[in-house]
């Protein structure tokens, strides 16, 4: 099992992903996962939450919601918003020191860089670092990640 990210819902999720020798069926649960997330609101999708470095457009909000981040996203591709969805699925309830905390490497876990393209791979640790810069924003904690 691969090293703990720090989420057990990431966790979960990568486990399950890097335990699939077949690629397409990684690829048809990220599909999965962007077929279950709940649209942003188009009025909501403002620059300032546009994922920069992304091919397609992706938008991501986070909030504070009683010391923990609530996540919300939509992207106008659909592998792009599955792995959005992943994302959110893996960081909504973490603290901020937390959502700082969670190391890129369990990408690499997941086995899915095999099917993306590396503008995709990019752009999945893109929304990653988005979704860390609006947690290290709204971390009233002030202390380091580990805090």
């Amino acid at each position: 099992m691969a090293a703990s990210t720090g989420s057990e819902a990431l966790d979960r999720m990568v486990e399950r992903l890097g335990g699939t020798a077949d690629p397409r069926r990684r690829y048809e649960y990220v599909l999965w996962l962007a077929k279950k997330l709940t649209p942003l609101p188009v009025e909501q999708q403002t620059d300032n939450l546009r994922v920069r470095g992304c091919v397609s457009q992706v938008f991501v909000r986070g909030e504070l919601d009683q010391g923990v981040m609530r996540w919300q996203g939509d992207s106008d591709a659909l592998i792009t918003k599955g792995l959005l969805a992943f994302l959110i699925e893996g960081l909504n309830g973490l603290t901020p020191p937390q959502v700082r905390a969670i190391d890129p490497g369990f990408i690499e876990a997941t086995g899915l860089q095999a099917s993306l393209t590396p503008s995709r791979a990019n752009g999945f640790l893109n929304i990653l670092r988005m979704m860390q810069a609006q947690a290290a924003a709204l971390d009233s904690s002030g202390g380091p990640a580990d805090s």
